[in-house]
Order: structure tokens, then C-alpha cells, then sequence
């Protein structure tokens, strides 16, 4: 059938034409009644600069803090978190009319700009429904909004009944808003049947009533609330009231201090849907465990940092057989907990670091057999800071083959480790340092191919690094220090994701030869205090990433290398107690100790890909929360520290000393405006020091001390305000020292000791013009006058003098050559005087 045949067709081409015009024509920018609205609103934020008044062609949906839909350009988002600066525009009171032109507004974000309250008459609920008739445009609804953030205000209770008009709401966030008392929701939300999330967390809420005599008609999709950090002390109460929701599954309870006792098992049996319980930071009843176990659809336990009173009996959470994550961290628990554990076969992650676990289960030694045996979905097992003892695993009893992560260090474990690990072919992070283990590193580790982290520092581990080590491509983390390795580092080591390398305080020797050639992801290489000899390769200079060298204390020789200059990202340098020689490199202005080079921050992630029989799947994993924050050993301030996590970022310092570089000091150095440290003492460099380290603006330790410096001290030096410690001890300098001013009026003497030309304070030598002569006695000076014998004189120059006359007479006789260019010389310059007079003598006296 064709369209001639079919009028109504053409019809409906045309109104469809028509329809997808004036959708092209919305689409082109924001309407104008909007644009209009949210220039009124402008006026009450002091951070929206983007919001362009008196442009009429400006287009409202291409400015800050607002979204529009891409079709009909309508406004459906405001984000005004934090857009109003209270402390210059005061107290703000919301006319939340305002807001009546958004007719499409989805989501509405007024948090952070502390609202006093609203205008009379003029609250939430005019968002809703409206009946001033004389402002047509407060006459549409906002039945869409869903979203609404209004925390961190100064509200009060009233703020709740201008919400309960707003009947589409799904997200509400009423953190820190100053509610205060008794909170009846049942009266307020009875209308808000479609929220879902709730948040009253930060506020001094004492009692909370959700519903009454058990109706549901409000609030009965509610999914999640959040009431950390409120008042309530009551726990059986408030529980007993939360359980009248019969879809929450997530609640959050953290930071609360439930002083009595919570109610008994069986009644609290409403929370049959209730996947998620955080209590972070809670002092709570041990009883709080028994009534725990009613909550048997409960997937998600987190008791981090909690203070928990009475005697405790683990054996109750046995019954939460659906649990897949539980996280104690940092809790005080009996190391019966580790026992009882075993019987949650549906656990899948298990964080209970820091909890003062003591000693070994009776019979049983490390880890439970009942824990290894039968947790066989457990990914993640974390016990790392407590005290337990005895071997880590029992091969006959190992079944965790699927873990990703295993975190143990900070224990008393005894041993070598445990090859039953092998079966676990999924590992991702293995964390047993700063335990007691020993034997060789295992060949084995080489084959776990998914291997990121490695990290068993300071253990008794012994015997070379295997170079099945090199089969670990994905290898990103590498820390084996403080332990006995021995042995040369495999030449073939050389992981392409490799970030951080630890391997100091161990019995490495050779040379570097050509591990890590090829890790131009190489952030952190530590290879401090081991035996390594020869000098720095040139693969040093591909290390594009390298942010920290640490090679102190070595047998390191030869030149300190130029390629570091092309390390731009580098910031801290500590090549001390080796042997280098020759000059100190000029360009290292060029790294990022310079300021003008800035550091980009990257995230540290890698993508793997694990197959098993029975499925393929793939996942991303952070790698910076895996492990333990990052440390690294420096010396500054004549004291050895640890630099460990955030503020080893913040770290930079080069460390030349004990060496035997010789030359000046490149003024270049006094570009490294980044700089916190600088140490070049014990060395044999020479000439002055640059009047350019007036610009180290961020130091506070420099070391120049036993060199063969001289010259002055730079008086401008006195600019480095941070500088904490300061020595030229042992040098040739001289002059006067800097002025006692500012960080200089704190040195001592021993800062300067060792120049013997060097002058003023605190040094006991003064500057000042030598004290006048007293008179002497008329025979001093008699003797003074005559303090030389002339006859004496006389006689030794007239000797001197005959001897060079014979001695020139002696070598022109003998040597003819010599002879011969003699009279040359002689009869030139007789010629050249001769007629130097003649051409300047008056023609008068010519003839």
C-alpha cells in the first residue's frame, strides 16, 4: 500500500518533521525562561563567574554547575555544592521558589554553602505545589527531582517538614544540616514513598522514630541510611525502629557510642533483607555480636577501629553463612576469632589487622587449618600486625586457591614459605614482611605470573634472587630489604610495569650490568647498603620515570653520571658512601628538583585478565591501596629518617657525600629550588661556593663540610629562612661569616670550626682592625732600625750577583745555539732602540 493511497500517512510525515525541527532548535541552547532563573540565582552565589549576565546569546547550558538534556536543552542538574563564599555574603536564608522555572530538574546539589534556613512561606515545599497565582512561572511542579543534597548547613528540624512535598525524591543528604533531638521521620516522609537513600550522618539526633505501629506506608523502599556520628545511645531502640523497614540493606551506624546493652536475637528478626552493616569507629556492647547473628542475609560486616566491651564470643558470627566481606580492623579480638571464622565458607574477604591476635591456636600453630581448609571463595586474607606465631600454612590443608591477596607482615611467623602458595595461581599482592622467615627465596615465586606485589622485607630470607624472577612480567612492586640475599642481581631482570624496587640493607654484589634495562615505568630503585661495585649504566638514562635513586653505601666508582639529567622527574638522589669521582654534573637543574618542572601524579593500576575452568573474567585492580605505603631511608639533617607515604612526595634531596668528587661547585646547584636537603661534605671539591644558593628557598640542611672550599661565604645566604642545619666545617674559606640574622643567628661554632681564616661570630676570632701599638723603649727601637745587617747584605748580593753572570757566561760558550740567538735577541732590541729615538727625536737633534 502506497502513500497516495494513505492521506493520514503524509500527515504524519510532516508532524514528524516538524517535531524533530523543534527538537533541533532546543537542542541548540537553553530556553530563556531558564536562563532568566538562573541569572536571579547568581546573585545569591559568589563563585559562578561563568553565568554571563546582560549576553543574550549566551548559551546557559555550556556554563558552570548546570546539565542540560543534549535534545530539548532543558536544565535537569544543579551542582551549587560549596558556590556561596558565607563568609563574605553572611547568612543566607533559600527562597526556594526560585527553583519553580526547572520544570525537567532532576537533580538539585545545594550542600556546602551553609544555609541558614528558608524564606517564610517560601520553603521546599513550594518546589512542589504552588498557590500564588500572581507569579505564573511558580506554577509548574518539580516531579522529577530525585536527587537533593543539602549537607553541611545550618538548619534545624524545620528544614524536614519543607521536604516532605517532594514525592519523586530518591537520594537525600541531610549531613551536618543542625538537626537536633527527637526526629520523627513517620510524620515528615510519609509522602517520599519512592526514597530510597538517607542520610542524617554528622548530626545530634537522639532518637529516631521511622515509623508508627508498624505501618510502612512511608519510607518503604528505603534502602540505605546512614546515621554515623549522631547521639543515640540507645542501640536496642533505635534497631528495634530501623527494623520496620523491610527493604534497607545497607545502614550505616559508625562513629556512635551505643552504651547499653543491645536487645536479644529474637527481636530483631525484621532485618531479613539487610546486606550491608558498617559501625566504623563504635564503642558497642560485646553483646552486639550475638544480636549480629539474627542478621542472616548480611554480606557486608565492617567493625573497623570499634572499642568493644564485655566479655566477646566470636562463635555467634558462625552463623552468617551468606557473610562475604567482614573487616575488624585495628579491633581488640581473642585470637579465637581466627577458629571460628572458618566456619563462613561464603567469606570472600577478611580484614582483621591490628587486633591484638596473640600467640597460636592450641595444636594448630599459624593460620587455622579450618580457615585454610574450608573458606575456599576467600580473595582477600589480611592479619598483617599482630602477633601471631608457628608456621604461616599446613600443605595438607591448604584449599585457598583463589586468593588475590594475602597480607601477613608484622608477625612472629617462623620458617621457609610455604610452597603450598603455589596453588594459588590467582595471587595478585603477597605481603609477609617484618616477620621471622627463613631459607631461600623460593624459585617458585616465578611462576605465579599474576604476581603485582612482593613485598617480604625485614625476614631472614637468604641465597640469591632466582632468575625465574624474570618470568614476572606483571611485577610492579619488588621489596626484599633487610634481609641476606647474596649473590649478583639476575641480569635479565628487567619486569616493563615495574614501579618500586627495595632491595637495601642485604649482601648483593657485582655490577649492575643490565637489570632493569628495560623498566622505564621505574619510579623507586633502592639499592642502598649492599656490595654492589663498578659504575652506574647507561640504561640509567631510559629510567624516563625514575623519581628516587637510593644507592648509598656501596662500591659504586667512576663519574657520577650526565645521564641523570635526563631523568626529569627526579627528586631525590643519594649516592653517598661509594667512590665516585671526578666533577659533580652541572645540569641537574634539569630534573624535577628544579622548580619549574612539575610532576604529574598517576594512578598505579593494572589490568589482568585470569582464566580458570570454569569462567573467564576480567577486573582492574588499584594497586596503591594493596600495599603498604611506600618507604625510603634518607639522611638529612645529620639524621637518618624514613620517608614513608604522602609526605615522601613531598621529598626531595641530593646526597653526594663521602665520595671523591673533585672541582667546583656547579652554580647550576642553586637553580634546584625544590630542594630540601643538599650534602656534598667529605669530597675534594675546591674553589667557592655559589652565590646562587641564595635561591635553595625550600632548604634545611646543608652540608659542605670537609671539602677543600675557599674564598668567601656568600652574605646572601642569609635569605634561606628554612634552613635548619648548616656546616662549612673543614674547608680553606675565609672572610667574615654571615650575618647573625634570621636561621644564621641559631648556628654555633662548630658549624664554621676548621677555617682558620674565617672571622666574626660565633667564631672567636673578631674581624675588627688589629689594637694600636703600645710605645716601646728607646732600645727597641734601636734595634729596630737596625733588624737588618747590611754588611751581611752586600756581600751575599755581590756573590749572587757574579754567580748569574758566570752561569749565563758558562751556557752561551757551550751552547752555540743558545749563543747565537742570544746576540740575536741583543742586536734586535739595539736596532728596535736606535731607531726608536731616531723617530723621536726633533729633526733638530738629527744631525
Amino acid at each position: 500500500m502506497g502513500l497516495k493511497q494513505q492521506p493520514w500517512m503524509w500527515v504524519f510525515v510532516v508532524v514528524l518533521i516538524i517535531i524533530v525541527s523543534l527538537e533541533s532548535r532546543w537542542s541548540e541552547g537553553c530556553l530563556e525562561q531558564e536562563r532568566f532563573a538562573l541569572l536571579q540565582l547568581k546573585s545569591f552565589f559568589n563563585t559562578l563567574d561563568s553565568w554571563v549576565e546582560g549576553d543574550h546569546n549566551s548559551d546557559c547550558c555550556q556554563w558552570n554547575m548546570v546539565l542540560c538534556n543534549d535534545t530539548t536543552g532543558r536544565v535537569i542538574s544543579l551542582f551549587l555544592y560549596g558556590t556561596r563564599n558565607w563568609e563574605e555574603m553572611g547568612e543566607w536564608y533559600l527562597n526556594a521558589s526560585l527553583f519553580s522555572p526547572f520544570q525537567q530538574l532532576h537533580g538539585l546539589d545545594l550542600g556546602g554553602n551553609l544555609i541558614a534556613g528558608c524564606v517564610e512561606n517560601e520553603g521546599f515545599d513550594k518546589l512542589s505545589t504552588l498557590s500564588n497565582l500572581e507569579m505564573l512561572y511558580l506554577s509548574w511542579r518539580l516531579s522529577n527531582l530525585e536527587y537533593l543534597d543539602l549537607s553541611v548547613n545550618i538548619f534545624n528540624n524545620n528544614i524536614l517538614s519543607s521536604l516532605s512535598a517532594l514525592s519523586s525524591l530518591k537520594t537525600l543528604y541531610l549531613g551536618d544540616v543542625g538537626l537536633e533531638g527527637s526526629v520523627d521521620l513517620s510524620e515528615i516522609f510519609d509522602s517520599l514513598s519512592k526514597l530510597e537513600e538517607l542520610d542524617l550522618s554528622n548530626n545530634h539526633i537522639n532518637k529516631l522514630v521511622v515509623t508508627k505501629d508498624n505501618s510502612n506506608v512511608g519510607l518503604r523502599n528505603l534502602q540505605y541510611i546512614n546515621l554515623s556520628n549522631v547521639s543515640i545511645h540507645d542501640g536496642s531502640t533505635l534497631l528495634r525502629s530501623l527494623g520496620s523497614l523491610p527493604y534497607l540493606k545497607r545502614l550505616d551506624l559508625s562513629y556512635n557510642n551505643f552504651s547499653r546493652n543491645i536487645m536479644s536475637t529474637r527481636k530483631l528478626h525484621n532485618f531479613t533483607n539487610l546486606e550491608e552493616l558498617t559501625m566504623q569507629g563504635a564503642s558497642l556492647h560485646a553483646s552486639l555480636l550475638q544480636s549480629i547473628a539474627a542478621f542472616t542475609s548480611l554480606e557486608r560486616l565492617i567493625m573497623e577501629d570499634c572499642q568493644l566491651n564485655g566479655i566477646i564470643d566470636t562463635k555467634d558470627l558462625s552463623n552468617l553463612k551468606n557473610l562475604k566481606y567482614l573487616s575488624m580492623e585495628r579491633t581488640n579480638l581473642n585470637i579465637s576469632i581466627l577458629q571460628n571464622i572458618g566456619l563462613l565458607i561464603s567469606l570472600e574477604s577478611l580484614s582483621l589487622g591490628r587486633c591484638n591476635l596473640e600467640g597460636t591456636l592450641p595444636d594448630q600453630g599459624g593460620i587455622p587449618e579450618h580457615l585454610a581448609k574450608s573458606c575456599i571463595n576467600l580473595r582477600y586474607l589480611v592479619l598483617s600486625n599482630n602477633s601471631l606465631e608457628g608456621q604461616i600454612f599446613s600443605a595438607a590443608n591448604f584449599n585457598l586457591t583463589n586468593l588475590w591477596r594475602l597480607q601477613l607482615d608484622g608477625n612472629q611467623f617462623i620458617g621457609k614459605i610455604p610452597e603450598c602458595l603455589l596453588n594459588s595461581s590467582y595471587l595478585v599482592g603477597l605481603y609477609l614482611g617484618d616477620n621471622l622467615l627463613s631459607g631461600k627465596i623460593p624459585s617458585w615465586l616465578g611462576n605465579m605470573s599474576h604476581l603485582v606485589d612482593l613485598i617480604m622485607p625485614n625476614n631472614h630470607l637468604e641465597g640469591p634472587i632466582p632468575p625465574e624472577f624474570c618470568q614476572l612480567q606483571h611485577l610492579q612492586v619488588l621489596n626484599l630489604a633487610e634481609n641476606n640475599i647474596s649473590g649478583d642481581l639476575p641480569s635479565c631482570f628487567s619486569p616493563p610495569q615495574i614501579q618500586q624496587v627495595h632491595l637495601s640493607k642485604n649482601k648483593l654484589e657485582g655490577q649492575l650490568k643490565d637489570a632493569f634495562f628495560n623498566s622505564s615505568t621505574l619510579v623507586t630503585l633502592d639499592l642502598g647498603y649492599n656490595h654492589f661495585n663498578g659504575g652506574i649504566p647507561n640504561w640509567i638514562g631510559r629510567l624516563s620515570n625514575l623519581t628516587y635513586l637510593i644507592l648509598t653505601h656501596n662500591n659504586l666508582e667512576g663519574e657520577v653520571p650526565y645521564l641523570l639529567c635526563h631523568l626529569e622527574r627526579l627528586r631525590l638522589i643519594d649516592l653517598s658512601h661509594n667512590n665516585f669521582s671526578r666533577q659533580i654534573p652541572h645540569c641537574l637543574d634539569m630534573t624535577a628538583l628544579h622548580g619549574d618542572f612539575s610532576i604529574a601524579t598517576e594512578s598505579s593500576e593494572v589490568t589482568l585478565e585470569f582464566a580458570t575452568e570454569e569462567e573467564s573474567y576480567f577486573f582492574r585492580i588499584s594497586v596503591a591501596p594493596m600495599r603498604k605505603e611506600e618507604t625510603v631511608e634518607f639522611t638529612t639533617k645529620t639524621i637518618s629518617y624514613s620517608y614513608q607515604g604522602r609526605i615522601l612526595t613531598y621529598m626531595s634531596g641530593v646526597d653526594l657525600s663521602y665520595n671523591k668528587l673533585t672541582g667546583e661547585i656547579p652554580h647550576q646547584i642553586g637553580n634546584l629550588t625544590r630542594i630540601h636537603t643538599l650534602n656534598l661534605s667529605y669530597n675534594n671539591l675546591t674553589r667557592s661556593i655559589p652565590w646562587t644558593f641564595s635561591n635553595l628557598e625550600q632548604i634545611e640542611s646543608l652540608d659542605l663540610s670537609h671539602n677543600n672550599l675557599n674564598g668567601k661565604i656568600p652574605q646572601n645566604i642569609t635569605e634561606l629562612f628554612r634552613l635548619s642545619v648548616f656546616s662549612v666545617a673543614y674547608n680553606n674559606l675565609s672572610g667574615k661569616t654571615p650575618e647573625r640574622i634570621n636561621q644564621f643567628g641559631t648556628f654555633e661554632e662548630s658549624s664554621y670550626q676548621g677555617n682558620p681564616l674565617l672571622c666574626g661570630l660565633p667564631l672567636p676570632k673578631s674581624c675588627g682592625p688589629p689594637p694600636p701599638l703600645a710605645p716601646k723603649a728607646v732600645t727597641d727601637i734601636e734595634e729596630d732600625n737596625n733588624f737588618m745587617d747590611m754588611d751581611i747584605f752586600y756581600i751575599s748580593f755581590t756573590a749572587t750577583y757574579i754567580v748569574v753572570v758566570l752561569a749565563i757566561s758558562i751556557v752561551l760558550y757551550v751552547n752555540p745555539y743558545w749563543r747565537r740567538t742570544w746576540f740575536y735577541l741583543v742586536e734586535t732590541w739595539m736596532t728596535s732602540c736606535y731607531y726608536f729615538i731616531i723617530d723621536h727625536l726633533p729633526k733638530g737633534f738629527r744631525h
